[in-house]
């Protein structure tokens, strides 16, 4: 009996030494951490084991030969046992925990050798550090343990820092850019199939603490060193899905530069992977657009503003099959109007005159404006008009001035990107001779009214001063506009003569003597730049219909030398101070009202961050699944 158990002993001896040296040779770093930590584990020899057996077996021959075990002992016995299972258990999870020379000796080794091992282990470590505090995760099973905010910020610092380049060399990749082809040509190599987890892992960890951060410059951090293994994605659509989710949800509701990060995060998406993802981006990022726009202040206008500018960049990555996406969306307001002229009802008419509507009318005229010249989206122009002059008119009266405003602005813009003449002076001009704005006000003087942040007024607004001159000026700016824009073509006599009785009418009829100065000082203007144009007229002999009259007045134009033109340009300067005096210069962007603008911190601008940077966002003792004070 004595003898089997020895030889048991020395069997099992044995193949702990044998486990040891397997150890040695597939994990060397941890091994060398064994051995300076537990030195006494690895030189264990099967000599002492059988002695040791030897002697335990003797007692057990001595004590447990028809001996029996009092009650209270049995009792002793289980305690004993339950104090040595919890100590194993804190012995071996203290040897799961992660520590800084643990982390400091893996990122030596990947700097100067390159060592696999290590770059698989401090993987398993970031592991931990994205899924820290997670309910579901069971730390019996976890290889290593976090246990300090200083080893976390040390993990995910190297990680996003350098991950990128170390899956690159391990890929024998450029160190930089690259398309969805090199990812593709990539994955049938030996390389790939060695190393594809490590990218994986990279990538679906670093998605998943993303999810759980609540600091906006971690984030922001997070994602520019994600962006430059975006090329990755190529390999992973179900991740790509997810990142695409993420980034916009943090572009239409994230504070400071993070709305600037995550929308260069998915445009460089956009231009690397293609097809992959452009439907995906072009229907995500309008429809966040749409749910950031519904409501609109002084406040929120430049961030509003910001968005619809991204939204057309985006679209400028590719045109045809932005087009695609534009026509179907465009045409979707045009059947909303249409329901409306056809129900009539308050319901119907709610749909169009909201902030929703008018701010996609902006946002796809801004796309016309800036792609107008492309044969890919000048189509667009024409049904976006009609568009637009249908909602101006759908509710005639003096309570929606401002948004008729808007649309004459909208329709302006469409015809100097494309230089098509649109009819704007005849919706301008009904609205001069709307009897609201022809008789002295009888509500006070009242606030002042910003145009620009409302569709609405109120019927005691409509009979203040404020108003009264608010819509004035602001009809006078959009047909001096729009006039001006054609005062160097041939026509402009012509053009020009009902737009000019109209306002003499209005002269006529008014009984407020500072709008009967300014239309008198509009239509001075008008009479000289038909001059001005009537002047060079008489020296041409080609006719109208002549390809050569559309270069008439061409250098002029360009150096904005007829009278309207100059005239144009003061009131851009009093619109400018209007505005300036109703909202300040600072701008609120995000559900977290951060500065966003020309308040931008220097180090968010800049697209190559530097360490340093990383090391002062990640210095906090925050955890995935901890409170902060952020929130999204």
């Amino acid at each position: 009996m004595e003898n089997s158990m020895t030889s048991k002993s020395q069997s099992k001896a044995r193949e702990h030494m044998k486990e040891l040296e397997r150890l040695q040779e597939k994990d060397p770093e941890f091994y060398q951490f064994l051995k300076d930590h537990d030195k006494e584990l690895l030189e264990f020899n099967d000599e002492d084991i059988d002695e040791d057996d030897e002697i335990d077996m003797e007692d057990d021959d001595i004590d447990m030969e028809n001996a029996e075990i009092p009650e209270d002992d049995e009792a002793d016995a289980s305690d004993l046992e339950r104090v040595a299972n919890k100590a194993e258990n804190e012995d071996k999870s203290s040897k799961n925990v992660i520590t800084t020379e643990m982390v400091d000796s893996w990122c030596n080794s990947i700097r100067e050798n390159a060592k696999l091992g290590a770059i698989r282990s401090l993987m398993r470590a970031f592991r931990t550090a994205c899924h820290y505090g997670d309910d579901e995760q069971d730390e019996s099973s976890s290889k290593f343990n976090i246990m300090s905010s200083g080893v976390f910020n040390k993990i995910m610092l190297f990680v996003l820092s350098e991950m990128d380049g170390i899956l690159r060399s391990l890929l024998k990749l450029p160190t930089s850019g690259g398309k969805k082809e090199t990812i593709n040509n990539l994955m049938g190599t030996k390389q790939w199939k060695d190393h594809n987890h490590l990218v994986k892992s990279y990538l679906g960890n670093a998605l998943h603490i993303l999810n759980q951060m609540t600091d906006m410059e971690m984030i922001s951090f997070t994602l520019r060193r994600l962006r430059y293994s975006s090329i990755f994605l190529t390999a992973f659509p179900s991740l790509l899905r997810r990142y695409i989710k993420v980034a916009l949800h943090f572009w239409g509701t994230g504070g400071g530069a993070l709305p600037v990060v995550s929308f260069l995060f998915i445009r460089d998406l956009c231009i690397r992977l293609g097809s992959d993802c452009l439907d995906e981006c072009f229907k995500g990022i309008y429809r966040a657009y749409v749910l950031n726009c519904q409501f609109v202040n002084a406040v929120k206008l430049q961030h509003i503003q910001f968005l619809g500018n991204c939204v057309i960049e985006l679209l400028g990555v590719d045109l045809p099959i932005a087009y695609q996406h534009a026509f179907v969306f465009i045409r979707q307001l045009g059947m909303i109007l249409r329901e409306a002229l056809n129900m009539r009802t308050k319901e119907a008419f709610r749909k169009v005159y909201e902030w929703k509507f008018i701010n996609c009318l902006e946002l796809w005229t801004g796309a016309v404006c800036a792609y107008g010249s492309e044969a890919d989206f000048r189509p667009l122009a024409y049904p976006l008009t009609q568009i637009i002059s249908g909602v101006a008119r759908l509710v005639p009266t003096a309570r929606y001035f401002p948004l008729r405003l808007r649309c004459a602005r909208m329709l302006n813009r469409i015809a100097a990107s494309t230089g098509t003449f649109i009819p704007v002076s005849l919706l301008l001009l009904d609205m001069l001779e709307m009897k609201e704005l022809n008789k002295p006000p009888t509500g006070g003087a009242g606030k002042a009214v910003d145009l620009r942040s409302v569709l609405k007024v109120s019927k005691p607004t409509l009979k203040t001063r404020a108003f009264q001159e608010a819509c004035v000026f602001s009809v006078v700016e959009e047909l001096a506009e729009h006039l001006a824009q054609w005062s160097y073509s041939v026509a402009f006599l012509e053009l020009s003569f009902i737009p000019a009785v109209r306002l003499r009418s209005f002269c006529k009829a008014t009984k407020i003597e500072r709008f009967r100065r300014e239309m008198r000082q509009l239509i001075h203007n008008i009479q000289a730049s038909s001059e001005f144009t009537n002047e060079r007229r008489m020296r041409i002999s080609f006719l109208p219909n002549d390809p050569a009259a559309t270069t008439f007045l061409e250098d002029e134009k360009k150096s904005g030398a007829s009278p309207l033109s100059q005239y144009v340009a003061t009131l851009h300067q009093r619109a400018q101070q209007r505005n300036e005096s109703l909202m300040g210069s600072s701008v609120l962007v995000g559900s977290r009202s951060s500065i966003f603008g020309n308040k931008m911190s220097e180090h968010d601008e800049e697209d190559d961050t530097v360490n340093e940077d990383g090391a002062a966002v990640f210095n906090s003792s925050w955890f995935p699944g901890s409170d902060s004070k952020y929130g999204h």
